[in-house]
């Protein structure tokens, strides 16, 4: 069984299958997975991380394809995890992100990494932050991280990354959406993609409107045509992405960002490890008995918390 100190050098390499074994390490909690993170998290914090979320089939994947794709004609190296959702019957993942970018997997300087959900929660995997930072030690320049698309929502990725796309589509309900609380919130920047159809001035129309009647932000997201199928507007998109980085460095939002991301990183680790050691400590019996208690209202959930946390 390969340790963390053979797997280090490969993958500051950047060598495909070191980082692939790395990233499961982190899926599976492998025991060598906290001392590989532990050795990397000096070297870490200098690749540029962005969000693609919106509603399904609003064209993410393709979206994303065509990012990679200019990107890596400047020659960036760029990762992409495309976090799919997890089979409530089998546990795996749909992994669709991945056959729809078929045409840049092949590419060396492209790693793409679908990642199942595994019951977590606001459209991210729960290793999504520990494969965002290998890749960033793997030495990718840029790292895109598509969401699984669930909605309203999908809002935890805005913690993960430094700019956040959120992409609409007309002709499924956006211009409604756009009114809404939750994942409209998130947004560093509208990409109205698939701005071809009809109905693509009227989503516009209900963004500005929204962002007129929202409390002002220091940045103002802006509103992005796109049609990825074409790659139309993907070189003003980028610029924006562009555009926003460099307002967050001069605004001290880089920092901030990485505050928010260690918080969440942080709570959810604490979150997972208090629940091993509660379920450690009372034994399998003794939590199957508080769950019948609580089904059987004999009991309810918060006295069942508190007396297995010792509580009361």
């Amino acid at each position: 069984m390969p340790s963390a100190a053979d797997l280090l050098e490969p993958l500051r390499r950047g060598e495909a299958r070191a980082l692939g074994r790395a990233i499961s390490w982190m899926e599976n909690g492998h025991p060598e997975a906290r001392a590989l993170m532990a050795r990397l998290w000096p070297h870490l914090g200098r690749a540029v991380v962005i969000g693609i979320t919106g509603s399904p089939g609003a064209g993410k994947s393709t979206l994303t394809d065509q990012l990679a794709r200019a990107l890596r004609a400047e020659g960036q190296k760029v990762g992409i995890l495309a976090v799919d959702p997890t089979s409530p019957f089998s546990g795996g993942a749909i992994l669709g992100d991945r056959i729809r970018m078929q045409r840049i997997a092949a590419d060396p300087g492209i790693f793409i990494r679908s990642m199942a959900t595994r019951g977590a929660l606001g459209g991210l995997a729960r290793a999504t932050q520990d494969a965002i930072d290998l890749l960033d030690a793997a030495g990718f320049d840029t790292v895109i991280v598509e969401t699984v698309g669930v909605g309203q929502d999908e809002v935890d990725v805005v913690a993960c990354v430094q700019t956040c796309c959120v992409v609409l589509v007309p002709g499924m309900g956006d211009e409604i959406q756009a009114i809404k609380a939750g994942i409209m919130e998130v947004a560093d920047l509208f990409v109205i993609n698939k701005a071809d159809r009809d109905g693509a001035d009227q989503v516009e129309q209900e963004l500005v409107a929204m962002k007129s009647m929202a409390a002002t932000r220091p940045w103002d997201p802006p509103v992005l045509r796109t049609v990825a199928q074409r790659g139309e507007g993907v070189p003003e998109l980028l610029e924006q992405v562009r555009q926003h980085g460099a307002w967050l460095r001069a605004h001290g939002g880089l920092a901030r960002k990485a505050r928010e991301r260690a918080r969440l990183r942080f709570e959810s680790l604490l979150a997972e490890a208090a629940l091993r050691r509660a379920r450690a400590q009372a034994g399998p019996e003794r939590l199957e008995a508080a769950i019948q208690a609580i089904a059987d209202h004999a009991q309810d959930p918060y006295s069942a918390v508190a007396g297995i946390l010792g509580e009361g």
